[in-house]
């Protein structure tokens, strides 16, 4: 079985910044734990495993290097552009979307001239009290505003300022509740972007992700409800950074609510993997944990 990999920083058009993402382009399902393993020794924050498309839909799986997940931004986006670049080496005709078969359900990315558009469902936050203990383990000020989406706390704090000045207990943050916590702050009026972030999840072997496009599910419908405006950009305040454009349709009655994240991808490393299918080591049980 040949299977094409590749290394891509995504969610940015400049290399080594952005968030990486591996991505194997499959010509059949392959099982978990030989999936695992890979995404074990890729040792990005996620490797992408996509099923040769038949047609305008192909199955995707993400995988940390400890566990599978259910949802992730910056793996999906590296995917799409993965498939493209794989498939012109092919000679197959240009696609213009891509629609994934998820574990959350189908989600469609189209190629734009602005760049990758991803249609994600919105994870909008609800107001909570944080948990004792959760302020001090992000070592931040009292926040602005503090919730809770369906996978995440979201802390809103005073200043960018404080976002970046933050330096987590992870040991700490590892025993809260939760699949991670997004730090949060409104850019200043003369910044090329609307807010600034940072996301931190221990619970699932990413102390801090450069750059996550899920967490932009709940970061948009926040955001949106603050400034008053549906077109938004984040710029995630990691040591790579990255930016992440959003546009929020208002939805169809009975419909749910959806995010579109717009991207743009870096290729690093195109080759093929060696190991095959029946190569797994044998602690390499896969493990399902919330999305990234």
């Amino acid at each position: 079985m040949t299977i094409s990999f590749f290394l891509v920083d995504a969610f940015t058009n400049r290399p080594f910044e952005g968030n990486p993402a591996g991505v194997c382009i499959l010509p059949e399902a392959a099982p978990a734990r030989w999936m695992q393993s890979v995404a074990r020794e890729v040792g990005a924050s996620e490797t992408a495993f996509v099923v040769a498309p038949q047609g305008k839909q192909a199955r995707l799986r993400w995988f940390t290097p400890t566990d599978e997940v259910d949802l992730c931004g910056h793996a999906t986006l590296a995917a799409a552009h993965a498939l493209r670049m794989h498939e012109a080496d092919t000679n197959a005709p240009e696609r213009v979307s891509v629609i994934f078969e998820t574990a959350s359900g189908l989600l469609t990315a189209q190629y734009t001239d602005a760049g990758i558009r991803l249609d994600f469902p919105a994870d909008a936050p609800s107001p909570a009290d944080p948990p004792a203990g959760l302020i001090d383990a992000c070592t931040i000020p009292v926040p602005v505003w503090s919730g809770r989406s369906a996978r995440d706390w979201l802390l809103h704090v005073p200043t960018p300022q404080d976002v970046e000045a933050a330096a987590p207990d992870m040991d700490a943050l590892s025993q809260f509740d939760t699949r991670g916590v997004i730090l949060t702050a409104e850019s200043p009026s003369e910044s090329d972007h609307d807010f600034v972030s940072r996301f931190f999840a221990p619970q699932v072997g990413v102390p801090e992700d450069p750059v996550t496009g899920s967490a932009h599910c709940a970061l948009g419908p926040y955001w949106r409800d603050r400034l008053g405006r549906s077109d938004l950009t984040g710029y995630q305040a990691s040591s790579r950074g990255g930016t992440v454009r959003i546009h929020l349709p208002e939805p169809p009655a009975s419909s749910e609510a959806r995010v579109h994240l717009f991207g743009a991808c870096c290729t690093m490393v195109q080759g093929t993997w060696q190991a095959p299918p029946n190569a797994t080591s044998p602690d390499a049980e896969a493990r399902q944990s919330p999305s990234l």
